[in-house]
């Protein structure tokens, strides 16, 4: 069983916020994999369905970013989940906008979010980054963080959430290089192809 968690804040204002982009993401997949309707359970909202042949969960916590931490690790203690089948999605100010990495392990760079889960769970799970950009200046990170997506965004926001939503079936293989390169494939497909 995989278990699939967007990191975002619970809330309308928040639903366009660059801090939402895993929430973003996790609506994307559960629209194109048809995932059931939502259970509220484990102070979050619940998804089942199946991705690939994997039966796999999505969690969205509705705790506030700060303590996502809970909300997964009482999941993550209910269905006795390892770490290698746990993927969080996530925003990343280090990353250019419109560009998405993955890695297993490691810090939190400052992430609240990663950081509440660091404290509750195993740190050995896959992460999938999504770039947001850095403003520039250190006093300026909040309000970037939690502003919303402009227009010009959304030129490249839509198409890199509709590749992650078309390419999830990689990660049930584990490997965040297929997914990587599925994604990639659907933003440039071949010149041959057109």
């Amino acid at each position: 069983m995989l278990l699939f968690v967007g990191l975002g804040n619970p809330g309308k204002k928040y639903d366009n916020n660059r801090h939402n982009i895993g929430f973003m993401a996790m609506d994307e997949i559960i629209h194109r994999h048809n995932f059931s309707e939502p259970k509220m359970k484990f102070q979050g909202a619940l998804y089942e369905g199946t991705i690939g042949n994997e039966k796999t969960l999505i969690l969205k916590p509705l705790t506030f970013m700060n303590l996502s931490g809970k909300s997964v690790a009482e999941a993550v203690r209910f269905y006795k989940i390892p770490p290698e089948d746990i993927f969080v999605f996530h925003d990343e100010l280090d990353i250019p906008s419109g560009k998405i990495k993955f890695k297993t392990g490691g810090g939190n760079a400052g992430h609240n979010g990663l950081r509440s889960l660091d404290q509750y769970i195993n740190k050995e799970y896959h992460r999938v980054r999504f770039g947001i950009g850095h403003p520039g200046d250190k006093d300026r990170v909040h309000g970037h963080v939690l502003g919303d997506f402009s227009k010009t965004d959304q030129k490249w926001l839509d198409p890199l959430l509709n590749a992650v939503g078309r390419a999830a079936d990689k990660l049930a293989s584990r490997s965040g290089r297929d997914f990587l390169n599925e994604v990639g494939l659907i933003l440039k497909p071949n010149e041959k192809d057109k």
